[in-house]
C-alpha cells in the first residue's frame, strides 16, 4: 500500500473538481480525501501503487470539462490505513489563490431538465450545475463556496441540499445550485402581469417593444431582429445611428438561418464561452438596420436559462441583444443603476441575484485558416490569465488604453490576469467601474500591485489615473506595448521580432500621433522604429476622426490633386468647409501630424465616397473593408512610394482619383487600396527583418481586425519564408494593450529616458 499527496493548481474551483476527484477515487478503489484551500485543490490517495498512479493519471488527463490544470505536485506519504474516501470542507488557508473561473453558458443537461415538465426544475430560470452558470460575476471571495458568492442570501431547500452533498450528483458542491423553492426569482417591471415575468417580457418584445434583460454580467436591451421599426427605435433611443448590434439566436439551426456558419464558427458559438462571433449575414436573415452597410453580423447563442425561456415563449429565431448602456458608458449591471438607461426600454426583466462585477460579451472572428481572432476578450474568457514568464519582482498593474479598456495584474508567478472589457475611460462611470473591478480582481488573485504601467499619452484617463495613484510608474509607448503583447501571448518574450503595428492613435516619443509603424524588437531593451507611414495631417485634430473628409483633403493636397467638386470629400465638407481647410491645410494651422494607418483608411473611405460621417470607432475603415470584398476580382494596381522604410501613400491617392474619374467601380478601387497596403507592408517588413537577420514578423494593432489586410499580409510574409505571429489570445486592438504594458514593465526594458520612466524608441523617429 502507498499514499500520495496531490496538489493541483489552476482553474480548479467552481468547476466540480472535488466531486470529479471523488468519482475517480471510487472508480480506482483508493481511499483518502480531497479538499480546497484558497490556492489549490489537494487530495491524498491511498491504495495499491497501480491504483494510486491510475487516479493521478485520470486527474491529469480527464479533469472536469471546465477545469484548467496549470500544475500538479506529488508528494509521497506514509500510509495511514484509511478505509474510505471523503470530501473535506474548503478552508481559507493555503498559499496564494486559485484561478477564478469565467462565466459559462448553460449546459445541455441543465437545458434538458429545464424543458422537462416532469423535472422539478422545469422552467427554472436559474438552473445550473458544476458544468455551467455564473462564476466570475458572482464570486465575492475565495475559496469558492456558496457563502463567498452572491447566492449566499438564498438558503438551500432540503432537496437541493441532498443533491449538493451527494458525490454522485451533477450538482455536488455546485455553489449556484437552486430550484423554484429556494432560488432567485424573476421580476418584471412594465406593461403586463408581474406574476409571469417571462410572458410579460415576451409580449412586449413581440409587439415591437424593447426590453432590458438581466443576464450573467449585466443588462441587455432586446428587441426582434427582423422588426425594422423596433431596431430603428432602439437606434434612436441609444443615439446609435450606425454601429452594428449583436444578435442572439436560440440554437445553431436558427443561427444558420440568418448567417453563414462555418465549422469553426459553430464550434465557437456552441462552446461554453458562448461568445459573439462575426459571421457573414444572409440577405433574408435579419433586417438591414441591425448592421447597416456591413456584410458581417455578430451572432451569439442564448447562454442563460432566462434567454432560453424567452426564446421558447416568443418562438423567435433572432433577437437584437445589445449592452444596456448609453453611448460610451459602461454596461448597467446593478439594479440601483437602472436610471442610467431610463427611457431606453419599455420594460425590465430582472431578478434578485446580484451581479458582483460586470462582464460584457466577448467578440471573436474567424480567419481563413479557421483560427479564432479575439476582438473583445470578456465573458467566458476573463479573468483567465495569460502565462507570461517573468523574473521575480513586484506585482504590476497595467492600466491599458482609453478605449476598449482592460487592465492587467502581473505577478512573478507568470500569471497575467486580464480584466473583462470595461469600455471608454472618458466616462466617469467607467472609471468608477475600473476601480471596483480592480479591487475585486486584486482580491481574487491576492495581488496588491506595487508598480503601475500605463500609456505615454498625457491625455489618456488611464495615464492620469496612474499618476493620481503615484508611486513607481512606467510609461510604455503605445505600439511597443502592442508588439510585446503579441510576443507575450506566444510565450516569446525577449525574442527578436519585427512588428507591423497599425492602429488609429498612439502617442509617439516624438510628440506626434503614430499608428503606421514598423518596429524592430531585438530582444534587448526598447525598440527601434525601422519603418512607418509617411506623415500627413488631421485637420482640426480629433474632429477629423469624425469627419474623415478632412483627412482626405489633406491627402489630396499632399498628392498634388486639386480639390474638384467631383470628389466626394470636397462635396462632404461643403463650400464653407472647403474655404476654411484651404487656409488651414497648406499652412498646417490646427493640424495634428500623424502616421496613422487607421486614419489613412478613414481618408480613403471618404475619398471613395464610402463613409463621410463617423458615428462609432472604426466605422469608415470597417465599411471600406466590406466594400473591398466585393471587388476581389479587380485588375487595378496601385502602389505606395517606398524609400528607406517610409511608405508614402501619395501615388495611391492619385491613382484612386484617376480610377474614380475613369469610372472604375468603387469596390475595385477599395480592393486595389487594400492590396497596395499589403504589398507595401510585406516589402518594408521583410526588408527590415532580413537586414536585422530576424525571422519572425508580428502583426498587431487595431487595424488588423481587418481580416482582408491581416490575411493578405500574413500570406505575403509567409510566402517569403517568415514566421508570422498574429493574435489568438488577446485582441490585436487596445483590449490587449495592458498585457504588453505589464510585460514591458516587468522586463525592465527602459529607454535612455530612464529617469522619466518612458519606454521610447532607441533611435530617432524618421
Amino acid at each position: 500500500m502507498v499514499r500520495t499527496r496531490v496538489e493541483i493548481t489552476g482553474v480548479v474551483q467552481g468547476v466540480g473538481f472535488r466531486p470529479a476527484v471523488a468519482r475517480i477515487a471510487g472508480a480506482r478503489g483508493v481511499t483518502g480525501f480531497v479538499c480546497n484551500d484558497s490556492g489549490s485543490v489537494h487530495c491524498e490517495f491511498e491504495g495499491a501503487q497501480a491504483d494510486v498512479d491510475g487516479a493521478v493519471h485520470d486527474i491529469r488527463h480527464a479533469p472536469p470539462p471546465m477545469a484548467r490544470i496549470d500544475r500538479i505536485v506529488l508528494t509521497v506519504l506514509a500510509p495511514t490505513g484509511s478505509t474510505e474516501f471523503r470530501i473535506g470542507e474548503s478552508t481559507g488557508v493555503g498559499r496564494g489563490r486559485t484561478l477564478v473561473p469565467p462565466d459559462l453558458a448553460c449546459c445541455a443537461d441543465c437545458l434538458r431538465e429545464m424543458r422537462d415538465p416532469a423535472d422539478r426544475r422545469f422552467r427554472h430560470p436559474f438552473i445550473t450545475c458544476t458544468n455551467c452558470g455564473p462564476r466570475y460575476t458572482v464570486i465575492t471571495d475565495l475559496p469558492y463556496d456558496r457563502p463567498a458568492t452572491t447566492m449566499a442570501q438564498f438558503a438551500m431547500c432540503a432537496r437541493c441540499a441532498v443533491e449538493y452533498r451527494d458525490p454522485t450528483d451533477r450538482r455536488f458542491h455546485a455553489q449556484t445550485i437552486s430550484c423554484p423553492d429556494c432560488g432567485p426569482v424573476l421580476r418584471w417591471s412594465g406593461q403586463g402581469s408581474d406574476t409571469d415575468p417571462i410572458g410579460a417580457a415576451a409580449a412586449v418584445i413581440a409587439a415591437g417593444g424593447i426590453v432590458a434583460v438581466k443576464g450573467i454580467g449585466g443588462y441587455h436591451l432586446a428587441c426582434l431582429a427582423d422588426a425594422t421599426a423596433a431596431v430603428a427605435e432602439l437606434r434612436r433611443r441609444k443615439s446609435r445611428p450606425a454601429k452594428p448590434f449583436a444578435v442572439m439566436t436560440p440554437d445553431l439551426e436558427a443561427a444558420r438561418g440568418i448567417a453563414e456558419i462555418c465549422e469553426a464558427s459553430a464550434r465557437l458559438l456552441t462552446s461554453a464561452a458562448a461568445p459573439i462571433v462575426l459571421v457573414p449575414r444572409r440577405a433574408d436573415g435579419v433586417c438591414s438596420a441591425v448592421a447597416p452597410g456591413l456584410r458581417d453580423i455578430g451572432v451569439m447563442m442564448a447562454y442563460t436559462p432566462i434567454h432560453h425561456l424567452l426564446f421558447q415563449q416568443l418562438g423567435a429565431t433572432a433577437l437584437v441583444m445589445t449592452s444596456a448602456n448609453a453611448g460610451g458608458s459602461p454596461i448597467v449591471f446593478r439594479d440601483g443603476d437602472l436610471s442610467w438607461i431610463a427611457g431606453l426600454a419599455d420594460g425590465v426583466l430582472g431578478h434578485d441575484r446580484e451581479i458582483h462585477v460586470p462582464c460584457e460579451d466577448s467578440v471573436l472572428t474567424i480567419d481563413d485558416r479557421g483560427a479564432a481572432l479575439p476582438v473583445r476578450r470578456s465573458r467566458g474568457y476573463a479573468p483567465l490569465p495569460v502565462r507570461v514568464p517573468v523574473a521575480d519582482g513586484p506585482v504590476i498593474l497595467a492600466t491599458g488604453g482609453d478605449l476598449k479598456t482592460t487592465f492587467c495584474l502581473l505577478g512573478s508567478d507568470g500569471h497575467a490576469h486580464l480584466s473583462s472589457h470595461l469600455g471608454d475611460m472618458a466616462d466617469p462611470r467607467t472609471q468608477s467601474c475600473f476601480s471596483a473591478t480592480l479591487e475585486h480582481l486584486a482580491g481574487m488573485t491576492d495581488r496588491r500591485f506595487e508598480r503601475i504601467a500605463c500609456d505615454m499619452h498625457p491625455g489618456y484617463a488611464t495615464t492620469r489615473w496612474a499618476q493620481r495613484r503615484g508611486g513607481s510608474i512606467s510609461q510604455v509607448q503605445h505600439h511597443h506595448a502592442h508588439a510585446v503583447s503579441l510576443l507575450a501571448e506566444h510565450g516569446r518574450l525577449g525574442s527578436p521580432m519585427v512588428a507591423a503595428t497599425y492602429d488609429g492613435t498612439g502617442y509617439g516619443p516624438d510628440g506626434t500621433i503614430w499608428g503606421g509603424e514598423i518596429l524592430a524588437l531585438s530582444g534587448g531593451r526598447g525598440f527601434t522604429r525601422v519603418g512607418h507611414l509617411a506623415p500627413f495631417a488631421l485637420p482640426g485634430g480629433d474632429g477629423a476622426v469624425l469627419q474623415p473628409a478632412r483627412i482626405a483633403l489633406d491627402l489630396l493636397h499632399r498628392a498634388g490633386v486639386r480639390w474638384e467638386s467631383d470628389l466626394a470629400p470636397v462635396s462632404a465638407v461643403g463650400h464653407r468647409g472647403r474655404h476654411v481647410l484651404a487656409q488651414q491645410i497648406p499652412r498646417g494651422i490646427g493640424c495634428v501630424a500623424t502616421t496613422s494607418m487607421g486614419r489613412l483608411f478613414d481618408g480613403v473611405s471618404s475619398l471613395l465616397g464610402v463613409c463621410q460621417q463617423v458615428s462609432y470607432e472604426g466605422q469608415a475603415a470597417i465599411e471600406l473593408e466590406q466594400v473591398a470584398r466585393a471587388g476581389a476580382t479587380a485588375a487595378s494596381v496601385l502602389d505606395f512610394a517606398v524609400s528607406d522604410g517610409v511608405m508614402d501613400p501619395a501615388p495611391v491617392i492619385s491613382g484612386l482619383v484617376d480610377g474614380l474619374r475613369a469610372g472604375v467601380a468603387v469596390a475595385e478601387l477599395a480592393w486595389a487600396f487594400h492590396q497596395a497596403v499589403i504589398r507595401a507592408t510585406v516589402d518594408v517588413a521583410a526588408r527590415c527583418a532580413s537586414a536585422a537577420d530576424i525571422a519572425t514578423i508580428g502583426l498587431t494593432g487595431g487595424v488588423f481586425v481587418n481580416r482582408l489586410l491581416l490575411e493578405g499580409i500574413r500570406h505575403g510574409l509567409a510566402d517569403r519564408g517568415f514566421d508570422v505571429l498574429t493574435h489568438s489570445v488577446v485582441p490585436c486592438n487596445d483590449g490587449g494593450l495592458a498585457l504588453g504594458q505589464a510585460a514591458v514593465a516587468a522586463a525592465g526594458r527602459r529607454s535612455p529616458t530612464e529617469g522619466s520612466g518612458i519606454c521610447a524608441s532607441e533611435s530617432p523617429a524618421r
